[in-house]
């Protein structure tokens, strides 16, 4: 289990050439995310998610508030967590000089994967993601779907607990979306912890347990997707969140 308490991120920003001003990119945020559920944290762009995201895997720190996973946190148990964790980042950059193949296995050696049993772990990723027929071509060869799934395949050789996705989908057709979103539905029914963030409100009503809606740094609204469409009177999560917010985003 995630256990997320009243998170808050302070950051300071220009306000004009002479001022400064205090800002929060993510105000007293607090969930739990149980083993066998994945968790939606839903919103525009611009929301907090990716802030939030980066605090829970630990490559932001938090202004206030406290993370844990089952019970343990980044101070006294950071290696043991981080190893623990799959990450997926919308913008992270690989190695485009290497093949599919050669970057999960140097993934393999930076988690510490046993040499007998990475050929096994890497050969079911590849089967499971459809990457059979590209696995040996250069990253910089492949279409941004291929990539994608080549992002996510490096961060599951090592067979982690608690996987914290970041917009997984973005940018792909709807083939290869939905093979990712079965795959961690699958993951899901094994008994891992997932966060999943997205500004697909579809995406997240077809697999989320519960979902947390965030607005300009702030939960507005979380439960399940059934609960909230029937305390808002609506028949989807894309319109109960315009319910929830009284209308358009009002954008700075």
């Amino acid at each position: 289990m995630i256990k997320v308490e009243n998170i808050t991120k302070k950051f300071i920003r220009n306000k004009n050439k002479k001022e400064k001003e205090e800002f929060y990119a993510d105000k007293n945020i607090s969930f739990e995310a149980n083993d066998g559920e994945i968790i939606g944290i839903l919103g525009p762009n611009g929301a907090g998610k990716t802030t939030l995201l980066r605090m829970i895997v630990g490559i932001l720190e938090q202004t206030t508030g406290n993370i844990t996973f089952d019970k343990m946190n980044y101070k006294d148990n950071e290696i043991e967590i981080k190893k623990s964790i799959a990450y997926l980042s919308g913008n992270t950059k690989l190695y485009d000089t290497l093949s599919a193949y050669e970057l999960l296995n140097m993934c393999c050696d930076i988690y510490g994967v046993d040499k007998e049993k990475r050929e096994d772990r890497i050969d079911e990723i590849t089967k499971v993601l459809g990457m059979e027929q590209f696995l040996y071509n250069k990253i910089a060869n492949l279409s941004t779907g291929q990539t994608q799934k080549v992002n996510l395949a490096r961060c599951l050789v090592h067979d982690p607990k608690y996987y914290i996705l970041d917009e997984a989908t973005t940018g792909l057709d709807i083939i290869s979306s939905q093979i990712i979103l079965n795959f961690i539905k699958k993951e899901r029914d094994k008994g891992k912890t997932i966060i999943y963030s997205t500004h697909y409100m579809e995406e997240a009503e077809n697999i989320c347990n519960r979902v947390i809606m965030i607005n300009k740094g702030e939960i507005i609204k979380s439960g399940t997707p059934e609960e909230i469409k029937v305390s808002t009177k609506t028949t989807n999560l894309r319109d109960a969140f315009f319910e929830v917010i009284g209308g358009d985003l009002d954008e700075e």
